[in-house]
């Protein structure tokens, strides 16, 4: 630009030179051409083309509080809102169906037959050996349980003398792996390991007494005692320091292993009188626990149980006509319960959400009652799994079944050479695929991969 404006004032120059001193042998042509140059100029003199920008400088910023002045205030905050729904779960509801249309009942057998498929492929592969068999106890067993470990498979058990017995599968401990203690004087009703300290077997006896394995002290502590028989407990905390023990007479007691001593926090008569069979925990919302009271399965909330008074349920699972003697929550979601009763049937419900009538979602026909009026055979939660359970088989040949809670026969482990009584106390491994079966003359059968 600067060498244009150059070139310029030198014709600028040269036409006032010929204007002044004439023609100098121009051409009309270059005469017309100096004024078209001429009339150029003065048009970009007019609009100040030629002068130099005023180049800014930088801003010197200063603080205002070096200045010693006021801050200005702040600008108002702009409220941002945004749509959300509703906090918890939310019911699913297709909107492109009548109000009151449900799901599709395929939905969930479609949603469900991969992963069923893997589950059955792996119960396949669980097979018995000559190895996996134990005469563990005298006398009938009553309750067993696996060890959380998955190094080995560690086994505990207890029978109707009050022994309590600890098997290690291909171990050489004792005689044919087995460990034996007498830390009762009637049977053993209950037994498990605690979750959260893995050195710890609680089992509770029809002797009153409710006792603490602690392999690290090598004692069997003294957690409660009562006056009156002992049927069944579970833990009703995360930690498994709170327990709810139930009372064969109908009652239930909330013990505290924190508290020094050996006696309940408080004891609570429920809604019915009758002999209590089985004590469940929800595994989520542990102030909810099911409760199998002769002809009834209720469920409570610990929160608001009465000492002097019958405790009010807040949910019934109905439609029995004999004794329940066994009622389990599903193991990861309390979204189910699982019940055994004595009519011949196992039956299914629908606890995702406490209401006063939890519904009914499946029975199976399934033969409850051994040849002994006095063993019943209760179905259990695979505790991998929110949908699958086992269950003893009394009809011949014996055997454990697997079933899915849709009522779906999902597999049979059956050995006809070693297996020669009902297997009708079972238990399933919480980690590895393994199954154990107790019978009546204190075998404990072992199925793995």
């Amino acid at each position: 630009f600067a060498k244009t404006c150059a070139s310029v004032e030198k014709l600028c120059v040269l036409y006032l030179c010929v204007t002044q001193g004439g023609h100098a042998g121009l051409s009309s042509y270059e005469l017309e051409r100096l004024e078209n140059i001429r009339q150029n100029q003065a048009f970009l003199s007019s609009i100040n083309l030629f002068q130099t920008a005023i180049e800014k400088g930088v801003t010197v910023r200063k603080s205002l509080r070096l200045q010693s002045l006021t801050l200005p205030p702040k600008p108002g905050e702009r409220q941002l809102y945004r749509l959300v729904k509703p906090p918890g779960p939310l019911l699913m509801k297709p909107v492109n169906m009548e109000d009151e249309a449900k799901l599709p009942s395929q939905l969930l057998e479609l949603f469900s037959e991969l992963d069923l498929k893997e589950y059955c492929s792996a119960l396949k592969n669980m097979t018995k050996t000559e190895n996996r068999v134990a005469k563990v106890l005298k006398k009938r067993l009553v309750t067993a349980a696996f060890h959380p470990c998955t190094s080995s498979l560690l086994m505990a058990t207890g029978n109707t003398l009050g022994n309590v017995a600890l098997w290690k599968l291909d171990s050489d401990w004792g005689n044919d792996g087995v460990l034996r203690f007498e830390p009762h004087a009637l049977a053993v009703a209950c037994i498990a390991f605690s979750r959260a300290h893995p050195t710890h077997l609680l089992s509770l006896s029809r002797d009153g007494s409710l006792r603490c394995m602690d392999v690290q002290k090598a004692v069997f502590d003294d957690v409660y005692d009562s006056e009156e028989q002992l049927r069944t407990f579970d833990f009703l905390s995360h930690d498994c320091t709170s327990l709810v023990v139930g009372h064969f007479n109908g009652k239930v007691a909330i013990v505290d292993r924190r508290t020094p001593g050996n006696s309940h926090e408080s004891i609570h008569s429920l809604k019915y009188t009758h002999s209590l069979l089985c004590v469940s925990v929800h595994p989520l919302q542990k102030q909810y626990f099911a409760v199998a009271e002769n002809k009834y399965v209720n469920i409570y909330d610990s929160r608001y149980l009465k000492k002097k008074k019958k405790s009010k349920t807040v949910s019934r699972l109905h439609g029995y006509s004999l004794s329940i003697h066994s009622a389990y929550f599903s193991p990861r979601t309390g979204n189910r319960v699982l019940t055994s009763c004595n009519d011949g049937y196992i039956r299914i419900y629908d606890t995702s959400a406490v209401t006063k009538k939890a519904p009914l979602l499946t029975s199976i026909k399934h033969k409850m009652q051994t040849a002994s009026y006095k063993i019943k055979v209760s179905a259990v939660w695979d505790p991998k799994r929110e949908d699958c359970f086992v269950v003893g088989s009394t009809p011949k040949p014996h055997s454990v079944k697997v079933f899915h809670e849709s009522g779906k026969l999902l597999h049979s482990f059956v050995d006809r050479d070693n297996v020669t009584s009902e297997l009708y106390v079972t238990a399933l491994h919480p980690t590895r695929n393994a199954l154990l079966g107790g019978n009546g003359s204190g075998q404990l059968h072992v199925f793995s991969d």
